[in-house]
């Protein structure tokens, strides 16, 4: 027997803010998570298309799920902490209070979710200047990204917020700076969501010419003049307050964060296949793309060189993989717009206890009536009469059109479980065949995809799944460490603490 003592084994933590829920993970230095914790976040929708959370509740929440995770273990033995989050906007005072982002003046409610399509008539106004920012976004800007939403608090809420607001984040780079007090924002935040460049930093022309001249005049101040890589150590590592209330030793290193979608791209797209036989083995990683499927999904391509894809983001430098360029196609509900369809329909309290009884989630128990009613077809055959066009809160990708409206065609009379089942069945497919659209749209533009990598919630549904490698003809890959969102924030922490020299080596 080796007599050897072996050294400890370090562990990293990984933050996961998701659009309804808070999660963390204990993931250790072979990538392995040891222990994950969830928590539920609440969600405002004052009215339809405004969609409100709260930093005080999310910042609540990260304590709550990291304290459990890293329950018991030694204190010595945990190096670093990563962040994720939504792409959300957080407002703050001068003081880093909250301020309201809504009529009604409740501060608690200072956060304009990602999801929220308040601004559409100050997104239309954007996109009509054609300005050159525009060109690293698809050519259109979503409705989604931050600098519509700003021009909308300062024409909605210009005494209330506009004027005493100190600081706007985005959600990830909140979280940093509740963590060690530092200001400065994510390279990914700042590229993606709001148009700062990699090589030339702020335009100055673009915000005076969309009306947002104030943030120039403060030098950006407001909305971040010092930017990190992701996975850049912040400032001096968790402050002794954060340190307390999220049950971490003061000073471990905290990580320049990544939007969620991000991470989840990270902790998949480097994944080792070989011995599988798979068309991606001995290929470069731009070869495969990320689909990070939650309430909403995302669509991750690399490539060595700037690739302009009409209708998708980017390209976008190092905003995921170091030295890579990135473009991000997506769809604003696929998780939700299931939700949606399922729990709208009249069979849906018959399902809801037929689930129950059977001691199996509703989706596990659609699937399995699926298989009861297909016959001798395969179970995609059964949607032959019934359609679904997904886009029930817009196009995101490729067709950049938030106007476009839902559609189910092949309706009959039925109201029972059976036409439940298919009309969720023909959902997932709806759901399927637009990311074959953003995928032909993305290799019509330069990039060369064979294989695809899922993670996030529905990757967890096997039908979902099945549909997408039937439906784009390609391979789908799933990690064996399912928490790949998870793994990508603590993959973060890792690099922070300088126990991996980069986030390649780390992935």
């Amino acid at each position: 027997m080796n007599s050897k003592k072996q050294a400890p084994v370090k562990y990293y933590v990984g933050i996961d803010v998701g659009s309804a829920s808070v999660r963390a993970a204990l993931v250790d230095e072979f990538g392995i998570v040891v222990a994950h914790a969830d928590q539920p976040i609440q969600i405002w929708e004052p009215q339809p298309d405004h969609y409100e959370q709260s930093s005080a509740d999310i910042w609540a929440a990260c304590c709550l799920v990291t304290k459990k995770v890293v329950c018991g273990v030694d204190a010595s033995q945990i190096r670093g902490v990563g962040f994720d989050a939504t792409c959300s906007l957080v407002v703050v005072d001068k003081q880093f209070q909250p301020l309201a982002v809504n009529c009604e003046g409740q501060n608690y409610r200072n956060i304009i979710m990602w999801m929220d399509h308040r601004a559409v008539s100050q997104v239309e106004r954007i996109n009509a200047t054609q300005h050159r920012v525009l060109s690293y976004v698809g050519g259109v800007m979503s409705v989604e990204m931050q600098p519509p939403k700003l021009l909308w608090i300062k024409e909605n809420l210009q005494e209330s917020c506009w004027e005493k607001a100190g600081y706007f984040f985005d959600l990830p780079d909140f979280l940093s700076w509740k963590a060690t007090g530092v200001t400065a924002r994510s390279l990914c935040t700042v590229v993606c969501k709001w148009t700062y460049t990699s090589d030339g930093g702020w335009d100055d022309s673009f915000w005076k010419m969309i009306g947002l001249e104030d943030l120039v005049k403060d030098k950006y101040e407001k909305i971040g003049n010092r930017v990190l890589s992701p996975g850049e150590p912040v400032g001096k590592g968790l402050m002794p307050e954060a340190a307390k209330d999220l049950g971490l030793p003061e000073g471990i290193a905290v990580a320049a964060s990544l939007i969620d979608a991000h991470a989840g791209g990270l902790g998949v797209i480097g994944a080792d296949v070989k011995g599988h036989n798979l068309p991606c083995e001995n290929q470069p990683i731009t070869s495969r793309a990320a689909m990070i499927c939650g309430t909403s999904s995302c669509h991750m391509g690399v490539s060595e060189t700037p690739i302009f894809v009409p209708g998708v983001w980017g390209p976008y430098f190092s905003a995921m993989v170091p030295g890579l360029w990135l473009n991000e196609g997506g769809q604003s509900a696929t998780g939700k717009l299931i939700e949606h369809v399922v729990r709208g329909h009249v069979a849906f309290p018959e399902l809801q206890s037929k689930a129950a009884d059977s001691a199996h989630s509703i989706y596990t128990y659609l699937n399995s009536h699926l298989d009861l009613i297909k016959k001798s077809l395969p179970v995609g055959f059964l949607t032959v009469d019934l359609h679904v066009w997904p886009d029930f809160h817009g196009n995101r990708s490729p067709l950049t059109d938030l106007t476009l409206k839902g559609m189910v065609v092949g309706l009959t009379l039925s109201r029972g479980l059976d036409e439940l089942a298919l009309i969720y069945l023909a959902t997932i497919q709806a759901i399927a065949l637009r990311k074959r659209h953003i995928l032909e749209t993305m290799q019509a533009a330069g990039h060369h995809i064979n294989t695809l990598f899922l993670c996030g919630g529905l990757s967890k549904n096997p039908l979902f799944v099945q549909m997408h490698a039937d439906i784009t003809g390609k391979p789908v890959v799933l990690s064996r460490e399912v928490e790949s969102v998870l793994v990508g924030a603590a993959i973060l922490g890792a690099c922070a603490s300088g126990d991996f020299a980069s986030i390649q080596v780390c992935s």
